[in-house]
């Protein structure tokens, strides 16, 4: 059985711990409400992008922008994973590494050749050990996530799938849906995605408001919006990213600050019954040492 001194000092050494559990539980409740804020105002805005640009891609007859023309062959295939800097998130970033290696290995199945991007230290450090030669750029997210950040990465995917060195870009990243649920998600981000464009174009007839009327012409506006969509698409998943880590540590801290919590309890339980057996065997002591001189 541990002493007196062994257990008081582990009981105040996960006192400690609680403190920073708590404290790291506070900050990340906090960071938490202005990253929810920003995803949400962010979704509606990329939505109606990726909507914007169907529309106008389904107009666009004569020729389309180079970031909507899917490969006849899928050879070399890049994914860009998301995850955060920073670890004590639970199974955050687990999570995501883990849909992302899983679509890894089909696409290694069928033949392509893979190449990765990450966006946070962990995926960085996660490739860094098990795909050296298939990490071809790294980027760490830093402090509060930026437009800027988002364009830059987006820039240099544009400048890739347009150069054909790659022939498709697939995003994965954590999706914020509640305080208690970051859901792993993955979609191709380049070549971009017109699926919707027949359905808008068979509602676009069928409403009472007027058709769309584009200026200049559509092939201009698509050598715009093509690029910005990638950016924006990126951006949103950098901030739903940024969300859903700040959900992840909130919750392990406080996890771990209750189980801290549970563990003091039965260490005191612990010292109490260790007192109480010392006290005992020093009273047994002096009763037989009295009873021995009588």
């Amino acid at each position: 059985m541990p002493n007196l001194r062994d257990i008081r000092r582990r009981i105040s050494s996960v006192e400690k711990t609680q403190q920073i559990t708590s404290a790291m539980r506070m900050v990340a409740a906090a960071k938490l409400r202005r990253a929810q804020e920003s995803i949400e105002a962010a979704r509606p805005y990329a939505e109606r992008m990726r909507n914007t640009l169907s529309e106008v891609a389904a107009s666009q007859t004569d020729a389309a922008h180079p970031l909507l023309v899917r490969r006849e062959s899928v050879e070399k295939v890049e994914f860009v994973v998301v995850t955060s800097d920073r670890g004590l998130a639970g199974a955050f970033n687990a999570n995501v590494l883990k849909r992302a290696e899983a679509m890894m290995k089909k696409c290694l199945a069928a033949g392509q050749t893979l190449e990765i991007t990450t966006a946070g230290r962990k995926a960085s450090e996660h490739y860094r050990r098990h795909r050296p030669d298939q990490l071809v750029e790294s980027y760490e997210l830093g402090g509060w996530i930026s437009y800027d950040q988002a364009a830059h990465i987006g820039r240099r995917i544009i400048h890739r799938y347009e150069a054909g060195e790659v022939d498709e870009v697939v995003l994965v990243y954590s999706e914020f849906v509640s305080i208690l649920t970051q859901r792993p998600v993955s979609h191709v981000l380049v070549p971009l995605a017109a699926a919707e464009s027949a359905e808008l174009v068979e509602t676009a007839e069928t409403s009472d408001l007027p058709p769309h009327e584009i200026e200049p012409d559509a092939e201009k506006l698509l050598a715009l919006m093509a690029p910005t969509a990638v950016e924006v698409a990126l951006y949103r998943a950098l901030l739903e990213n940024q969300a859903g880590e700040h959900a992840a540590r909130m919750t392990a801290m406080e996890n771990a600050t209750r189980n801290t919590k549970d563990l003091i309890e039965r260490l005191t339980l612990e010292f109490n019954r260790a007192r109480q057996a010392a006290i005992t065997s020093e009273l047994v002591e002096i009763v037989t040492g009295a009873q021995a001189v009588e």
